[in-house]
């Protein structure tokens, strides 16, 4: 295997501070589902350190034995001061949330709400897989809205989804990816107000996922859905869990708009004993005094698609790449290259690097992977490298 060069000391960019020997004894999913002599960029962990205010809330949490339920309002108020700050929003009403395990479960807790079996929820592929999955464990049919060759919504195609959806009179749900994985996309506060507006013309409910909103680039702004007008029966879906890599740390806050506060008071109690407290406790640490960190690590996710952007255009021009202004993925168009619909497992078995593969993304998925940009560069480097090798 390639020698990956150690970080020099004292480095700022957490991108930069762990070696690769380091980082392969972590036991998590992204280490431990490929042999040793794959390079893994696929799942989105991140390949960092802890904020240093969220490794002292935990280690605090130990040192108490303060590891019961979760309880109180703190992770909700310290989003709120996080919004206002972040996004310029102050429209986040504490008492109009509720802490919920994970941002997939609390999906699928709001579809039951607004939902019933066999009703149909929109997405816009290609969309994070567990989108499809979900939806059909839980007895919905999945109604596809695809995006546009931009890569942005295509309201046009969104308007026919929903009339289609709601065409026998029944419910239906707009399960909206907000930024969007994989593609990254930021969608603007004009296209929000727009899928909102059509979203009450024809009584379907918006749920949005908008787990990756602070990993947004300095160029964007995120626009939280429920901010924007017309949006007041909306539900989302917000976590600290993807901007400061703490997956294993199961937390997330649901929030209602103004018209959807009886929806959400509907949803039972035991689902906010399904929360890790010591997870609510780090959340809530990230999300008051990890901002430095979180700063941090944007700049170098700057850095990286910058980088991917050179690496590709010198060593795989057929590969179309269009750097997302959000999240630390990457959607790279490969058909030109002649691999198939799933390169991905091409790269793996000739390069020994691990994308993720577009077809489970749904519609427009083949033919494309998925990169995780939040490695060192050096790491980023060396997967460019495998992917030409597998071609040759």
């Amino acid at each position: 295997m390639t020698s990956i060069p150690q970080p020099p000391p004292g480095e700022r960019n957490p991108l930069r501070a762990l070696t690769l020997d380091r980082l392969r004894r972590r036991t998590s999913m992204k280490w431990r589902t490929y042999p040793a002599d794959v390079l893994p960029l696929w799942v989105a962990e991140m390949d960092v350190p802890l904020a240093e205010p969220v490794v002292r809330a935990v280690t605090d949490a130990m040192e108490l034995g303060d590891t019961g339920y979760p309880a109180g309002t703190d992770y909700a108020e310290a989003l709120a001061a996080f919004a206002g700050e972040r996004w310029g929003w102050d429209g986040l009403a504490v008492e109009r949330t509720a802490i919920v395990p994970d941002v997939m479960l609390g999906v699928v807790e709001m579809l039951r709400l607004v939902t019933g079996p066999g009703d149909p929820v929109i997405v816009n592929p290609p969309v994070y897989p567990p989108f499809y999955q979900f939806v059909e464990h839980m007895d919905r049919r999945i109604l596809e809205a695809p995006l546009g060759a931009d890569l942005r919504i295509d309201l046009g195609v969104l308007e026919e989804a929903y009339r289609r959806a709601v065409a026998d009179g029944g419910r239906a749900a707009h399960l909206l990816c907000s930024p969007h994985n994989p593609t990254g996309t930021v969608h603007t506060a004009g296209e929000l107000a727009a899928v909102a507006a059509l979203a009450e013309r024809y009584g379907v409910r918006v749920v949005a996922d908008e787990i990756h909103a602070p990993v947004v680039t300095a160029s964007a702004r995120f626009v939280p859905y429920l901010s924007v007008p017309g949006a007041e029966r909306g539900l989302s879906l917000m976590s600290a869990s993807k901007g400061w890599n703490l997956a294993g740390l199961k937390a997330a806050l649901a929030l209602a708009g103004p018209g959807a506060a009886a929806d959400l008071a509907r949803m039972p109690e035991e689902v906010g004993h399904g929360p890790s407290h010591v997870g609510v406790l780090a959340h809530t640490a990230a999300l008051r005094d990890g901002t430095d960190w979180l700063d941090a690590v944007l700049a170098g996710l700057d850095e990286n698609r910058r980088l991917l952007t050179a690496l590709l255009a010198e060593h795989l021009p057929g590969v179309v790449h269009h750097a997302g202004e959000a999240t630390f993925l990457a959607w790279l168009d490969c058909r030109a290259l002649g691999l198939g619909d799933d390169p991905a497992e091409v790269f793996l078995r000739r390069g020994r690097v691990a994308l993720s593969s577009g077809i489970p993304f749904g519609a427009g998925g083949a033919g494309h992977v998925r990169l995780n940009l939040a490695a060192s560069p050096e790491v980023i480097t060396e997967a460019v490298r495998r992917m030409t090798a597998a071609l040759g």
